[in-house]
């Protein structure tokens, strides 16, 4: 299986690809960034893309991909709805339809986040946009399209982009909680078979998420 993979420069993204590169399944990994990211590794290919919403610049170098793992995202903190809708919405968007145009039978994987708001009627504004960003893509005609809504998670060990403070927190969380807290891996390993072997959803929890890992 070809992999297009976004956000390996986040924790997320970059957990992701750790679990890619060590499944079999995985034959190739394109990571799809807007700054280099410093690893090899025989599976390994890279493509910087500095504005996503210019993708289809890069059309070409796009085809033949079995899947996309989408990890880029961006903390809504101190952003206005606007500019948050434009990173997460508008670029998603951009993105997922270039693939489409050049892999028919892609299965596009998106990761969103606990307490998405379908309705997009929320009082919560980053929970609202993912929400519009999730119905949107269901309605683009991938092969499939699976959304993950991951809420706290535990990295790799060795992964570079993992914040400490927010690992420790996840730990504690697990502690008192183990079934509310992912790992990296098991998230990556939910991708992958959700690729190969579908799932009867399209909005996975984490519960789903757990199920889908073994």
């Amino acid at each position: 299986m070809k992999v297009i993979l976004t956000g390996a420069t986040g924790m997320v993204g970059e957990g992701v690809l750790f679990e890619c590169l060590e499944n079999s399944t995985v034959t190739e990994v394109l990571v799809v960034g807007r700054k280099h990211y410093d690893l090899q590794h025989p599976k390994l290919k890279e493509l910087i893309v500095p504005d996503f919403l210019k993708i289809n610049d890069f059309i070409n170098q796009l085809t033949g991909y079995d899947a996309c793992f989408y990890c880029a995202g961006i903390s809504s903190v101190g952003m206005k709805e606007e500019k948050y809708t434009m990173i997460t919405y508008d670029t998603t968007m951009v993105f997922a339809r270039a693939l489409l145009k050049q892999n028919s039978n892609l299965v596009f994987n998106f990761v969103s986040g606990k307490s998405t708001d379908s309705t997009g009627k929320g009082k919560i504004m980053w929970a609202r946009v993912k929400g519009k960003t999730e119905n949107d893509l269901m309605k683009l005609g991938f092969k499939s399209q699976y959304n993950f809504r991951p809420g706290a998670m535990l990295p790799f060990d060795g992964q570079k982009n993992a914040n400490k403070t927010y690992t420790v927190i996840a730990k504690i969380i697990k502690f008192f909680s183990s079934k509310s807290i992912l790992t990296l891996s098991e998230l990556g390993k939910a991708m992958i078979h959700a690729t190969m072997h579908g799932y009867p959803k399209q909005i996975l929890e984490t519960t789903d998420i757990n199920a889908l890992a073994k």
